[in-house]
């Protein structure tokens, strides 16, 4: 059994060593019929990392030949199988761009957008990337709208948008716990425009409802502490607010909360026109004393000038 064993291994080895001297050998090799053939076989079997490197010597000098088509797009799927999704991203795109009369170039657009979409990154992580398979998989959709794959091109830009909408979330979320710091002005006001631009770009979110709420909460708190000149506009921006969550959500589990607020700030408002109105007649009543102190002293210096002319 050892001596069986024993033999197994040294065919193994032998078979390992004949086969990597071939290979070597067909590196340093300049037949390039000889080298276009082995990359081929070397793809069909599999072995994408030595059809690569065999490819990447003869795709030169075959460039613009018949053959060059099928070494291309081969080339292409090496990167991919091995899941170098941008460089394969970008063979295929170069493949189309080449050859988009060719029978593969609906397959090599597909791919091109394909491969963005895997390297795509989770909804936590910085989403430029995820941009570009969205632009990708719609000019696929565009220019093969009747093509098998739009059904599934389609669901990966419906999976792409919904990790926008998530990260557009937390980012909400973000803004939301940093007006509980020391200093949350500038965080209100951020809040209100976030939460805003969140439900202009996801409408249908299942969100929308969440931050339409924390948007009455943010915008009552903000206009809370609000300097008294923009006091009043501040508390009828979250009245506003108020009214649009209950017309819109009737039956939320927050409409009670939501009520809370706008009571509270149509009390404060109603007593901020109040202080505002008092304010403003003492304003006025101080004006006008003033007024009438300038034109005494003026009609005073006037009779002074006129009794110093008739002396």
């Amino acid at each position: 059994m050892k001596r069986v064993s024993l033999y197994i291994i040294a065919l193994l080895i032998t078979a390992t060593v004949s086969s990597c001297g071939k290979f070597y050998k067909l590196e340093k090799s300049t037949d390039w019929d000889k080298l276009y053939s082995a990359a081929n076989e070397y793809y069909e079997k599999g072995d994408y990392n030595k059809a690569i490197i065999l490819y990447d010597k003869v795709l030169p000098v075959i460039r613009g030949s018949e053959r060059s088509e099928l070494a291309e797009f081969n080339y292409a799927y090496s990167h991919f199988r091995i899941k170098r999704y941008i460089e394969a991203a970008g063979y295929f795109k170069s493949f189309y761009d080449t050859y988009n009369r060719s029978p593969m170039a609906e397959e090599a657009l597909f791919m091109n957008a394909y491969a963005l979409y895997l390297d795509a990154p989770d909804f936590n992580l910085d989403q430029r990337s995820s941009r570009d398979a969205v632009n990708a998989i719609q000019l696929f959709i565009n220019r093969f709208p009747q093509s098998d794959s739009y059904e599934r091109a389609m669901t990966m830009i419906d999976d792409l948008q919904r990790r926008f909408e998530e990260k557009a979330y937390q980012e909400s979320k973000m803004y939301y716990r940093l007006t509980e710091g020391l200093f949350p002005g500038e965080f209100y006001r951020a809040c209100i425009i976030n939460f805003q631009n969140f439900a202009k770009s996801y409408p249908d979110s299942k969100y929308n409802e969440e931050l339409a709420y924390k948007l009455v909460e943010v915008s009552a708190a903000y206009a809370e502490r609000s300097v008294f000149n923009k006091k009043e506009e501040r508390l009828n921006q979250s009245i506003n607010f108020a009214d649009t969550f209950k017309r819109r959500y009737p039956n939320s589990e927050f409409g009670k909360k939501v009520e809370n607020l706008f009571t509270k700030t149509q009390s404060e408002l109603v007593a901020h026109q109040k202080l505002k109105k008092e304010y403003d007649a003492r304003t006025a009543a101080a004006k006008e004393a003033a007024e009438e102190e300038k034109r005494n002293k003026e009609a005073t210096e006037a009779l002074r000038n006129a009794d110093n002319q008739g002396n």
